[in-house]
């Protein structure tokens, strides 16, 4: 059977789509490309999980970088950012990209994105991968339906710090008063020290919520690869020296992202997550970031859904698409973050948990 057309035609083209380009697709590894994160930064939606830095990060866990790109003259025509995972357990499969929450490629018109498309389907079917995921661009693909969708949110941060606190609601702005009141106080850093306190949280919040703990190395990877070289920050609440909520931040050029939070939440009536938002969207609008994103969230999901409208933030679709090549079709799929696995990780102790998480995370990419 032959594979579905991932071509588009000149009329299907989104707005503003150019003539085809000429030039070939190469692979590449970003970590290997002097100049690449300014180059990145030059594209319109570029994010910091196309980044040199980022690529490290999933690197380090033997994933290989398969960077999809079309250069021409005027710069890049096109950017795919893809990994292939070669797992004992779950197989070998293209992912763009592994832990992380939108990757939105860049194409500048139709005929980049035909030549990006059937190369990675070439290439996945000459390296034998099960399926290939993109973990954004759906518009390309046409009538080709999403294979799981989430929530995406966006602050602009260009309104002012005034105007940003008007946009919140008054619950919200409520809850950093009463942490400020309280005496919650909040440190930024990029020590490893930091990273650790927050893995502390962090375990503690992924039992609550049913999900074994990222590995403890994979952070301490994201300080070294990522904090280390001015891309990223934790923010930390305290309360009388003691943490009780904390997030990881990183960004690129004007563009900042949400990625990691966790909270104590046997005080959680300090309202810690909310000074710790609110000094976080204070510090990188003073640092000249023009919007931070909050990350994805499931559908079902509605009270971190209501958690992040309630910041002001612009809510969008994110939507993956993902290519089988053993039915040689797109295939549909489902949001795994919930099922009867949450209550056997709830139940189970952390340091159970944490061992389960450094076992099989990296299988599950």
């Amino acid at each position: 059977m032959q594979p579905a057309p991932l071509a588009l035609s000149a009329s299907d083209a989104p707005a503003g789509a150019r003539t085809p380009v000429k030039a070939a697709v190469q692979r590449v590894n970003p970590a290997g490309q002097p100049g690449w994160d300014e180059q990145l930064a030059a594209l319109p939606n570029s994010s910091f999980f196309q980044s040199a830095e980022w690529t490290e990060v999933l690197a380090g866990y033997g994933f290989v970088p398969q960077y999809f790109t079309v250069a021409g003259a005027g710069g890049m025509e096109a950017l795919l950012p893809m990994m292939e995972v070669d797992s004992w357990l779950t197989g070998r499969r293209g992912v763009s990209l592994p832990f992380t929450d939108d990757s939105e490629p860049f194409y500048a018109d139709a005929g980049a994105f035909k030549k990006v498309s059937d190369a990675v389907l070439e290439f996945g079917r000459s390296r034998k991968w099960k399926y290939v995921e993109f973990r954004g661009g759906r518009k390309w693909f046409g009538d080709v339906p999403a294979s799981v969708s989430f929530y995406g949110h966006e602050l602009d941060l260009m309104a002012g710090e005034a105007r940003l606190f008007e946009r919140v609601d008054g619950s919200v702005r409520r809850g950093i008063r009463k942490a400020e009141k309280a005496g919650v106080t909040v440190e930024v850093s990029e020590s490893l020290e930091a990273m650790r306190v927050f893995y502390d949280l962090l375990c503690q919040t992924r039992k609550k919520h049913g999900m074994p703990p990222q590995p403890l190395g994979f952070f301490e990877n994201i300080h070294r690869q990522v904090l280390s070289k001015n891309f990223g920050n934790i923010f930390i609440a305290r309360f009388e020296g003691r943490p009780i909520a904390a997030a990881v931040y990183f960004r690129l050029g004007k563009r900042a992202i949400y990625k990691y939070g966790a909270s104590d939440e046997t005080v959680q009536q300090l309202r810690g997550n909310n000074l710790v938002m609110w000094e976080a969207i204070k510090w990188h609008a003073a640092m000249g970031c023009a919007s931070l994103h909050l990350g994805r969230t499931s559908l079902g999901n509605e009270g971190l859904r209501r958690f992040k409208l309630n910041w002001g933030a612009a809510e969008h679709p994110i939507e993956y698409v993902k290519y089988d090549f053993r039915q040689e079709r797109f295939v549909q799929d489902r949001d795994e973050s919930s099922g009867w696995h949450n209550q056997l990780f709830n139940r189970m102790p952390i340091f159970a948990s944490r061992w389960v998480g450094a076992a099989l995370y990296r299988h599950w990419a």
